[in-house]
């Protein structure tokens, strides 16, 4: 009879999960790589085009120096920085909730299931005007426009976690009298972190955009968006640029700085 080798586990070649994060060294060195490849493009476009309305990133930085020099660009990102952290911080506590409550109880999620997708589907612009309309243009407003607008996405991410709870943990918990406190800080949200970081990651990207429209079209004196209008109402498209890439930047050191390790810290116990 033939014998048949069976290759042990040992000598089979183990193929290593594709994983672009390295170290921070080497992500920073395909960033930098990125981006240089991309500015250079953007300045040969430029000089093709020789368009006014079309500037090179030179004479964009050149405005970027100035702005931050004068001292407006720094209070315009502070201003506009914080109202998207105060938008933020709500949207995800609220939609945090009634993901988890709609979630965890299948009539709720029936029975609401339809809400969520009708105002996961509302225009934000529709929200913001129908805000300043009921609530007029207040601050208060310009916040709670924004914290509306996001509230489904993060409800929505959040229910899909809920569902996949796990029936044994809970049990377990049940059994060993842990109670609804101690229940839901050691079960129910380390299942739900992950959840809760993906959206808070997506939820950061949509909110700093929707203030910058509610910033334009809320007759707001301050903040990156309204300077955004200015400039575009006089065609002034260095301006614009200037200040949508330092938005960006700032935008993009929170993401690397908070959001990106806190998904990496919820996600450890994955494997």
């Amino acid at each position: 009879m033939a014998h048949v080798l069976i290759p042990s586990s040992s000598t089979l070649p183990v193929r290593k999960p594709h994983a672009f994060a390295g170290t921070w060294v080497e992500r920073l060195g395909w960033a930098a790589l990125s981006l240089s490849t991309l500015g250079l493009l953007w300045a040969v476009a430029a000089g093709i085009a020789a368009n006014r309305h079309f500037p090179g990133p030179g004479l964009v930085f050149d405005v970027l120096v100035r702005e931050a020099q004068s001292g407006n660009l720094w209070s315009n990102l502070g201003i506009t920085l914080a109202r998207v952290m105060m938008a933020f911080l709500i949207a995800m506590f609220i939609g945090g909730v009634i993901g988890l409550l709609v979630g965890s109880y299948k009539t709720a999620d029936k029975f609401f299931d339809s809400w969520l997708t009708l105002f996961l589907n509302l225009p934000a612009l529709v929200i913001i005007a129908l805000c300043y309309v009921w609530l007029g243009t207040t601050e208060t407003t310009a916040v709670t426009a924004v914290a509306i607008s996001k509230i489904p996405n993060v409800a929505i991410q959040m229910r899909e976690g809920a569902r996949g709870l796990s029936k044994d943990l809970s049990e377990m918990a049940r059994v060993y009298g842990f109670g609804p406190w101690k229940t839901l800080r050691h079960v129910v949200l380390p299942q739900l972190a992950p959840f809760w970081a993906a959206a808070a990651r997506s939820g950061l990207a949509l909110v700093w955009k929707i203030v910058l429209v509610v910033e334009a079209l809320g007759g707001h004196s301050t903040g990156v968006g309204h300077q955004i209008h200015t400039a575009f109402s006089s065609y002034d498209v260095p301006v614009i640029l200037a200040y949508a890439l330092a938005f960006i930047v700032v935008i993009q050191i929170v993401e690397l700085g908070i959001l990106q390790p806190l998904q990496a810290r919820v996600n450890r116990w994955r494997r």
